[in-house]
């Protein structure tokens, strides 16, 4: 029992000692990320147009996405007119957003050559910096703005029934402006 005891003691020691251990190297391994402001995902994401969650104030308050809309146009019987002009928003989005992305990949790319090349200064950190969030800020806005123009493609009905869908239940409707 003592050994048992010995044993379950140490085991637990062990155990401790590399949770304090990861918890001290959060970042351990992400210095070999081609980015290092970015996984691997988010570049994936960034290049393909794909919102990453950046629509998610549109989203959860009942503006759908165009993406998410004909992945459900059985399930919200859109229209032959409907269908179209969500595949155009859609491309259009695409066009818009994949640009940005990939001026952001740039720009990340730029700060983070600047740190590692020591060339950074505290002008070209401000100027890098707020760059990348003038990008970022375009490429919410573009994403959401899309998320609004959905909405006016579609029925109130088919907006209730794709945040139903989506699991959102119920989603307050305070000025839909949509097909009717």
């Amino acid at each position: 029992m003592k050994l048992y005891l010995q044993i379950t003691a140490f085991a637990v020691l062990i155990l401790a000692t590399q949770g304090w251990a990861m918890a001290q190297q959060p970042y351990a391994g992400l210095q070999a990320r081609s980015v290092k402001a970015l996984s691997e995902q988010q570049t994936a994401d960034l290049k393909a147009g794909r919102g990453m969650g950046l629509a998610l104030a549109a989203e959860l308050n009942g503006y759908p996405g165009p993406v998410h809309v004909l992945e459900l146009k059985k399930e919200l019987a859109l229209t032959a007119d409907q269908r179209d002009r969500i595949d155009k928003l859609f491309a259009d989005m695409k066009a818009e957003t994949i640009p940005l992305g990939e001026r952001l990949i740039g720009l990340e790319t730029e700060l983070d050559r600047q740190f590692a090349t020591r060339t950074i200064t505290p002008t070209s950190l401000k100027s890098t910096t707020e760059e990348i969030g003038a990008v970022q800020g375009n490429l919410r806005a573009a994403h959401l703005k899309y998320h609004l123009m959905t909405l006016s493609a579609m029925t109130q009905e088919q907006a209730a029934r794709y945040s139903e869908l989506r699991g959102y239940g119920q989603v307050a409707d305070h000025r839909h402006h949509g097909a009717q």
